[in-house]
Order: structure tokens, then sequence, then C-alpha cells
């Protein structure tokens, strides 16, 4: 598997080339955005770590440029902003996964790992639901004949609810497994309800038939109601 770490600070990157090598991962390193762009190009790698503080280009809009390339590689943003905004930026930005620095190697190498196994998990070509249709690989949606344009995370948290149509999906969920958030505070569930506001209104506004539906008291359900 060929990583390319995108890291301007020399010990953080050496010990990140050497650690993951040792790893049994092919590893490539970028001190700026204009080398993390040529490297990206030359090496189409398998997974992205980016560190959000380079000197010559911002890694937020660094992760969205690599992402209109190539909307599914993984990424993990490793970086020094741990504040709860910072973290659901960079969730929004398209990244697959956030860790703090100081971090533990050990969870670093766990996380690559995890998305490895989700990337070898088969993928429906559609996910249809009445006049809904969803692409995982090519990440679109259509209602009826209308593509719906959605950011990365309201792709990832339509995609969720679609593949447990029926289903009552709680905040805490989509906060694990679509945000990448394992302590669900306050603020974050407001965080939620909002990208949710902002999926109604792209998917359902102007249909009778509603797909996304409230469950007081415990979340949501994707689907259609009688």
């Amino acid at each position: 598997m060929q990583l390319l770490v995108i890291e301007d600070n020399q010990r953080i990157a050496k010990s990140l080339k050497q650690g993951l090598g040792e790893s049994g991962y092919a590893v490539t390193v970028a001190a700026s955005g204009a080398a993390a762009r040529e490297a990206f190009q030359r090496l189409e790698p398998d997974l992205i770590v980016l560190d959000l503080g380079l000197p010559d280009v911002d890694g937020m809009e660094l992760l969205k440029e690599l992402r209109q390339q190539d909307p599914a590689i993984p990424v993990i943003i490793l970086t020094a902003r741990g504040e709860i905004e910072d973290r659901v930026a960079g969730l929004d930005a398209g990244a697959d996964d956030y860790l703090v620095k100081p971090f533990a190697f050990a969870e670093l190498v766990a996380r690559i790992r995890a998305l490895e196994r989700r990337g070898t998990r088969p993928v429906p070509d559609t996910i249809t639901i009445e006049d809904l249709h969803l692409n995982p690989v090519q990440r679109t949606a259509e209602r009826g004949s209308n593509a719906i344009d959605l950011t990365p995370r309201e792709f990832d948290l339509l995609l969720f609810l679609a593949q447990h149509t029926g289903e009552n999906v709680s905040r805490e969920m989509l906060a694990r497994e679509v945000f990448g958030i394992t302590s669900l505070a306050v603020p974050f569930d407001n965080i939620i309800d909002v990208h949710i506001s902002n999926l109604r209104k792209k998917v359902d506004a102007g249909f009778e038939l509603k797909l996304i539906h409230t469950v007081r008291g415990v979340g949501f359900e994707m689907g259609t109601r009688l």
C-alpha cells in the first residue's frame, strides 16, 4: 500500500516514514503543497496522511483540491488543530479521519488499517430508494432525473442513512461512523442536526414523498412512510 505523508515538520516526517515503513507500507513524504501535488500525480497513492499547517498552502484547501482529483482516496488529517470546529471543518472538507497531535503512533496505524479494510469491502454500483439513486463509487446522487449537489460530508451522511434504510440511526452512530467522533458532546449534536437539515433541503425539498425522517428521541430514519 502506497502512502503519501504530507508533513513539513522534518522530525515528525522522518518518524512517520520510518515507523510506517516498518509497518509494511511504502511511504513518500512531501513537505509542501507543491511537492504534495507532484507526488500525488506521480504516485497515485492509496492513502494520504495530511498535516494542515503547510508552508505554501492551507491544508484544507489542498484537501479539497486533491478530493476533486480523486473523490475516493482515503485521507487522514494529522494536525495540532484539535477544537471541535476544526474537526468538523476537516471532515466536511473531505477527510475520512482526524487525528490530533500529539498522537500515539499505534493509533495512527490502526486508523490506516481500518480505512484499508473499508476499501476492500464490496461496494454496490448503485443504491436505490424509491427515486433516489446513489453511486458510492463515483460519489454521485440523483433524485428523479435531477443531480444533487452534495458536499463530501453530506454524501457520506446520506450514504450511511441509505445503507441503513428502514433502521433507526442515532446521532451517536452518525457521530462515530460518519464524522469520526467517538465522544458525542452537546454542541456536536447540534452540528449533526444542521447537516441533516441541509441534506433534507437538497434531497426532499420539492418532493411530495419525503425520504429522511426524524425519529423522536432516537435519531433519524431513511425510507418511505405510508
